[in-house]
């Protein structure tokens, strides 16, 4: 079964960076389209970026575009999320997603994601 962990979130300072990790496992996910997510305090999970598994394409919320850089190791099944110039803003649970055959104009449609990890805080004080 397919399991994703993430790690790599905690504490920043304003302007400072973080780099979350996703380990992915329990399958190969080459139709696979790899998400980021969060969800911050009050409010419903919101899509960050997206990598397609074949091909490595990308995309971004406007939120974080710039800013914000997903990547991916094939061989070691691994997703990132490279989170820099943080802004207070930014804080909030982030979560890796894995969708399978997704048609890649959906990438952010939070329900097409069959596959979620449990979440890693990131917390940005000013």
């Amino acid at each position: 079964q397919v399991q994703l962990v993430e790690s790599g979130g905690g504490l920043v300072q304003t302007g400072g960076s973080l780099r979350l990790s996703c380990a992915a496992s329990g399958r190969t996910f080459t139709d696979y389209t790899m998400g980021w997510f969060r969800q911050l305090p009050g409010k419903e999970r919101e899509f960050v970026a997206a990598i397609r598994w074949r091909g490595g394409s990308t995309r971004y919320a406007d939120s974080v575009k710039g800013r914000f850089s997903v990547s991916k190791d094939t061989a070691k099944k691994m997703v990132y999320l490279q989170m820099n110039s943080l802004k207070p803003e930014d804080t909030a649970v982030y979560y890796c997603a894995a969708g399978a055959r997704l048609i890649w104009s959906t990438y952010d449609r939070e329900t097409l994601y069959g596959h979620w990890g449990q979440g890693t805080q990131v917390t940005v004080s000013s």
